[in-house]
């Protein structure tokens, strides 16, 4: 066998990605498909569009790298967690759009159970905060507002995956209604400790046990791909949310290892070992994977607004015609001459969880200039990480040695050694920065024996770069003490009530 395939299903694309067995890419495929807002706070997708588009790139890249099935150990999937799908069990077909992820119609649902004190109870369980963003008030709300859904339901016809699940229906033709561990975590209906639903939050939300999937390891044969679909069948070797992935592609497979995705957003996970530890500082406790080896979990922090500060520099400010020139802008400046810029566009992510705080610059002055604006944006950025990194170690009591990063902006040089500065810990940039797509062929190739062992798998993984910290620590300090002092600002803003 020359690869294994990793299907990486992202929030705007489907991915395909081939791999061989010392990592390399022998072949990437990607498709767009269509984002709908039907109204205000709703973001939904044509389930069966991201089913085809996936299908279609994984095609793509075979044949790009000439490749047969027969070529191909296994298939790993990695996903846009806590998207919610509701299909029928006899014709396979949705009975609605999917609710992604980024969906916030289930906001008051959210603020009924927390106000009758169901919070600790969830949290306790599950591990999560009481939030639309998780796939549990997602499928109530589907089971309650599309016809006939909750009679279905309850007649065992529908059934409810996040888009693993709903991959693995398909690839295996319909024979196959699981899930991974890591994704069943996200939908704040798995009890943390045991790996199964859990009876109380199934109550909780009157959600059916007919309608859910069986809960599997990641590192897992979830069946066969269904022959017609390459010409033979091929083991499903894997399935994992892609932040949890993305820890695994990263090689962060010891307790206190930790890495930082910078995308739109910012999702930083620390492996804590293998027991649950909740947290007390915000932070969100999920399960990490589940091999042959054993299960790990997981502390995450997520920061809403990243990538997209430099995206409001281009297309909000119009600072820079294309992101890939803020690098250059920031760098023809020495500092940010005392600018402060909070992305708080959205409110604040962990682990403040401010919805009310709103985007703030501090410090201007005449001299200031488009360039120590874009320095600020990407300063703020690092920031947000760095009060993401010190509720871990608050909740952990570890010392990080080292914050291993990947996504579009790890990319950035300027923000990368600003990280480490701010931090006062090195950051390492890996060789392969498809760390998502390449954890989850990891876990599919260890499945079937690709890789023999987690051993062989570290060996894979290369550092690209170091950047070590170049500042003081007492500046470092007096950074972040400004920082904080800006961040009071964009949380002391008061929403005009009507």
């Amino acid at each position: 066998m020359r690869a294994v395939l990793a299907l990486d299903q992202g929030t705007t694309s489907s991915r395909a990605i081939l791999f061989d067995h010392a990592g390399k890419i022998l072949a990437v495929a990607q498709q767009e498909f269509t984002q709908y807002f039907p109204h205000n706070g709703w973001v939904e997708h044509d389930a069966t569009e991201i089913w085809q588009a996936q299908l279609a790139v994984a095609r793509q890249a075979l044949q790009a790298a000439d490749l047969q099935a027969d070529d191909v150990a296994a298939i790993g999937i990695t996903n846009q967690r806590e998207t919610t799908v509701v299909w029928h069990r006899g014709t396979g077909q949705p009975i609605s759009r999917a609710i992604v992820w980024q969906d916030r119609r289930t906001a008051a649902f959210c603020d009924t159970l927390r106000s009758a004190g169901h919070e600790p109870l969830v949290s306790r369980l599950s591990g999560l905060v009481i939030d639309p963003y998780f796939s549990g008030t997602k499928l109530r709300w589907i089971l309650d507002h599309i016809p006939d859904a909750r009679q279905l339901a309850d007649q065992g016809d529908l059934a409810f995956g996040t888009i693993d699940s709903w991959l693995l229906w398909n690839l295996s033709g319909g024979r196959r209604h699981v899930t991974d561990i890591s994704n069943a975590s996200r939908t704040m209906l798995m009890n943390l400790a045991t790996g199964q639903w859990d009876d109380e939050l199934l109550e909780l939300l009157q959600i059916p046990r007919s309608i859910l999937p069986e809960i599997c390891p990641s590192s897992h044969h979830f069946g066969d791909s269904a022959p017609e679909l390459f010409g033979r069948p091929i083991p499903l070797g894997s399935a994992a949310g892609d932040q949890q992935a993305a820890l695994f592609g990263q090689n962060c497979t010891r307790h206190g290892m930790a890495k930082n995705t910078y995308g739109t957003g910012c999702f930083m996970l620390m492996n804590i070992g293998e027991m649950p530890r909740l947290s007390t500082q915000k932070l969100l406790t999920s399960v990490a994977w589940q091999t042959a080896t054993g299960k790990q979990y997981a502390l995450e922090g997520s920061v809403f607004i990243a990538g997209a500060a430099i995206q409001w520099l281009r297309d909000g400010l119009g600072l820079i015609q294309s992101s890939a020139e803020v690098e250059a802008l920031a760098a023809s400046v020495s500092d940010s001459d005392g600018v402060y810029l909070v992305p708080a566009f959205a409110g604040l992510g962990a682990p403040h969880w401010d919805a009310y705080a709103r985007g703030t610059v501090v410090g201007i002055t005449r001299g200031t200039t488009k360039a120590h604006l874009a320095r600020a944006a990407l300063e703020g950025i690092a920031f947000q990480v760095a009060d993401v990194l010190t509720a871990m170690q608050q909740d952990t009591g570890i010392e990080l040695q080292e914050l291993r990063v990947d996504g579009g902006a790890a990319a950035n040089n300027l923000l990368m050694q600003f990280q480490a500065n701010i931090l006062q810990t090195p950051v390492v940039r890996p060789q392969i920065i498809e760390t998502t797509a390449l954890g989850a062929a990891f876990l599919a190739g260890l499945t079937v024996g690709f890789w023999q062992s987690p051993d062989e798998v570290a060996a894979v993984w290369q550092a690209e770069r170091t950047f070590f910290p170049q500042m003081s620590d007492s500046e470092a300090q007096y950074r972040r003490e400004r920082w904080g002092n800006a961040l009071d600002r964009s949380r002391a803003w008061e929403p005009r009530i009507s």
